[in-house]
C-alpha cells in the first residue's frame, strides 16, 4: 500500500508501515515548510496515496468543499502516544483493508467509514 503522512501524524508511524512493506512518504520529510491542508490532500490524491492524519480539517475539505481524495485515515484517539496509534492502525489495516479508499475516522472504540 502507499501512504502519505500529514505533519500532524507521528513520523514513527512511517517506520512501522515501512516495516510492513508499505511505501510511505512524509510531508515533514519531503517539504521544508508546512503545507496547507488542501495542498497535502491534493498531493496525496495525485500520488494515489492514503493520507494519515490527526487533523479533522480534512473532513471539511472533502465533504464540504468537495476536494477529491484517494483515501484518508483520520485518527481521533485523544492520545499522542505511539502504541495506541500503531495498535489502531494495525486494526484498520487488518479489518478495513477493502475500505482504505474511503474516509475512515478511527477512535479508540470504533472505526467509522464515511463514503464519498
Amino acid at each position: 500500500m502507499r501512504f502519505r503522512l500529514d505533519e500532524s501524524t507521528d513520523v514513527r508511524v512511517a517506520h512501522y508501515l515501512s516495516s510492513l512493506g508499505d511505501e510511505v512518504k512524509v510531508v515533514a520529510w519531503d517539504y521544508q515548510q508546512a503545507l496547507p491542508d488542501h495542498q497535502v490532500l491534493s498531493l496525496a490524491y495525485q500520488e494515489q496515496r492514503i493520507l494519515l492524519t490527526n487533523d479533522k480539517d480534512f473532513g471539511e475539505l472533502i465533504f464540504v468543499r468537495g476536494q477529491p481524495f484517494f483515501g484518508v485515515i483520520l485518527f481521533r484517539l485523544g492520545s499522542l502516544e505511539l502504541a495506541p496509534l500503531v495498535s489502531r492502525l494495525s486494526y484498520v489495516l487488518e479489518h478495513h483493508s477493502d475500505q482504505l479508499q474511503q474516509f475512515l475516522v478511527v477512535t479508540p472504540q470504533r472505526v467509522r467509514v464515511r463514503t464519498r
